[in-house]
């Protein structure tokens, strides 16, 4: 089976995903996805993990935060990859993976810990210790 490719060839899946971010089959309805090229700043980028969060749809805000850990300052990749695997880790307990939530949970944790102050507002100890999309809305100031 041949993999779907943007066009420098880079591997792209295109096949639609649930609420949930499983793959559905070709031509199935899904829900909106993160286009591949979503470079927003960092204020957007809660904005718009915000507005993910409280849908439940963690894997759509970690789709956001990874968008943002690609194209910000070096100095901020801990922080957005680490928002990042959380919205996995959450990602897995929605699907029943309590193994593999625990793992990215963790690896979230670890870049997120050693994040001194607020940047954006956003508060990293509470992040790294977010069990749940409402716990993460908490850590990044928004109102549950």
């Amino acid at each position: 089976m041949t993999r779907d490719r943007d066009a420098e060839g880079r591997a792209r899946n295109a096949r639609p995903r649930d609420a949930y971010g499983r793959p559905l089959p070709h031509g199935a309805e899904g829900v909106d996805r993160v286009p591949d090229d979503y470079a927003p700043t960092a204020e957007q980028a809660v904005a718009d993990g915000v507005e993910m969060l409280r849908l439940d749809r963690p894997f759509h805000a970690h789709e956001i935060f990874e968008g943002r850990w690609k194209c910000c300052p070096p100095e901020e990749r801990d922080l957005w990859q680490g928002l990042a695997q959380i919205c996995v880790g959450l990602t897995h307990l929605q699907r029943g993976n309590p193994r593999g939530a625990e793992t990215l949970l963790e690896r979230g944790a670890e870049r997120l810990t050693p994040i001194e102050g607020h940047p954006y507002a956003i508060n990293p100890t509470l992040a790294a210790r977010a069990r749940s999309s409402t716990d993460l809305l908490t850590a990044l100031g928004a109102r549950v």
